[in-house]
């Protein structure tokens, strides 16, 4: 009764105003990327005094804020100072959401948090219902500054003794931000050169293995933070908990394996590598595919398969209502339960004793559909437009519409036309293919006042 009430609410109050949530989130996103990018074209953001051009601070402010890694320029070597903090800023702000940092602000001064902010944080978290949701964005706050400033102090203790106090902070701050926000920018390249990411660390297993956590736990979604926050009382975690656990941990677990098998005697990645380190690297190639981007052994030198295999990877993405992108653990975990329901000949999708509903299984398939045809489609158009291998151009738009980050070192090169194509991509990969559609479509859809008769059509 209380759910349909808050349904009943939040229908009047949509109506009454016109406001479409979702419709709220995909255009805060757009507004800050143009902010951004006009932060980023001023002259004072470049280390050399000179403006990056529109398209290039357009194209570095949608990486960062739909979280995504990917760049034209070197993070720092082209940017100053003043630029790096418009960038973290971007990074912040991208993978908390829009109305999570002002619902921030709004807790700071003490103010009430209104009706209408409370639906865009449940679009903006994918939560089903409002019921606790100014509880769940407060922890989630707390816990990302918490978490995020406990990775800046590990890191800052690496950097500091090889760049000092002030650089070695600045350094841990940045990666740490960066890391947790699955966002996959460096502050590197002035020391292993342009581009190099975290290839000139990779032996380093603090420094991998704290990014790979905050990644990690940056992936996991704020709704699973909230049940594992209560699981010491409640002794039990939601089914969407263990099933995001899971998944979790057997991709983990599967990539650490393939990359392994893939690419143990490829001389140019983990070949030459002692045991120790080829385990971390592989272990760490997993993690960074689950849209984080950093990149320990440089993507260009992979194998071809496992080139194919890391496309399917940032795909799939992290979980939803977190700071990753792609189709989301549980949707293809959805996909998978449908599947075997199918082919079993069950009428009910279930999984531990529950049934998920057709509606559910119905926006998975859409979803995951309209995100094939998409990845298709923008693969396709790339290898024509850039006369490039089909793998490389299909691995830089799984990277973008996964808001990724990783690269096969083709992006910088890419006609404008191409880049442009990125984006879009990683507009619509961190806002969300089914947010984006809805936001302009949903409002004005109406349920059929016709039912028409069943038939039955051959398939296969």
């Amino acid at each position: 009764m209380r759910y349909e009430i808050m349904a009943w609410l939040r229908e009047r109050f949509q109506n009454r105003r016109g406001l479409n949530p979702t419709r709220v989130v995909v255009f805060s996103f757009g507004i800050i990327i143009l902010l951004g990018a006009l932060l980023l074209t001023l002259p004072v953001a470049s280390r050399d005094g000179q403006s990056a051009g529109f398209f290039t601070a357009l194209f570095t402010a949608t990486s960062c804020t739909c979280v995504t890694g990917l760049i034209l320029v070197d993070t720092w070597t082209q940017w100053s100072l003043f630029g790096q903090v418009v960038i973290l800023g971007l990074i912040q702000m991208g993978g908390l959401g829009f109305m999570t940092v002002l619902t921030l602000l709004s807790l700071a001064l003490r103010r009430r948090i209104g009706l209408s902010e409370r639906l865009v944080m449940v679009s903006t978290f994918n939560l089903n219902e409002m019921d606790g949701v100014v509880r769940v964005v407060r922890h989630a706050l707390r816990g990302t500054f918490l978490i995020e400033g406990i990775g800046a102090v590990i890191l800052a203790s690496r950097f500091i003794p090889q760049f000092g106090v002030i650089r070695g902070l600045w350094y841990g701050i940045f990666h740490a931000v960066s890391a947790f926000c699955n966002a996959g920018f460096d502050l590197l390249g002035g020391e292993y050169g342009p581009f190099s990411s975290l290839a000139g660390v990779n032996g380093d297993p603090v420094i991998l293995i704290t990014i790979a956590l905050l990644i990690i736990i940056g992936g996991l979604g704020f709704f699973v933070w909230e049940d594992l926050l209560h699981w010491p009382k409640r002794r039990k975690l939601s089914l969407y908990t263990r099933l995001v656990l899971a998944i979790t941990v057997s991709l983990l677990v599967l990539g650490t394996f393939l990359t392994l098998v893939a690419e143990y005697d490829n001389p140019a990645t983990l070949g030459g590598m002692g045991p120790g380190k080829t385990v971390l690297n592989a272990f760490f190639q997993s993690t960074t595919l689950r849209t984080a981007g950093f990149d320990a052994l440089g993507q260009g030198n992979l194998q071809e398969g496992t080139k194919a295999v890391s496309v399917l990877f940032m795909l799939i993405g992290g979980s939803s209502g977190s700071t990753a992108g792609g189709l989301k653990t549980v949707t293809v975990a959805v996909l998978l339960l449908a599947l075997r329901a199918n082919l079993k000949g069950r009428k009910q999708v279930t999984v531990g004793r529950r049934a998920i509903s057709m509606d559910r299984v119905m926006d998975a398939m859409t979803l995951t559909l309209v995100v094939g045809l998409l990845f298709l489609c923008s693969a396709i158009t790339m290898t024509i437009v850039e006369d490039l291998p089909i793998i490389d151009c299909a691995f830089e738009v799984a990277s973008a519409m996964g808001t990724v980050g990783l690269t096969t070192g083709i992006t910088p090169t890419l006609t404008r036309l191409s880049q442009s194509l990125l984006i879009f991509l990683m507009y619509v990969g961190r806002v969300g293919v089914l947010s984006f559609s809805l936001a302009f479509l949903a409002a004005k859809q109406k349920g059929a006042g016709i039912r028409y008769p069943n038939v039955n059509i051959m398939i296969g």
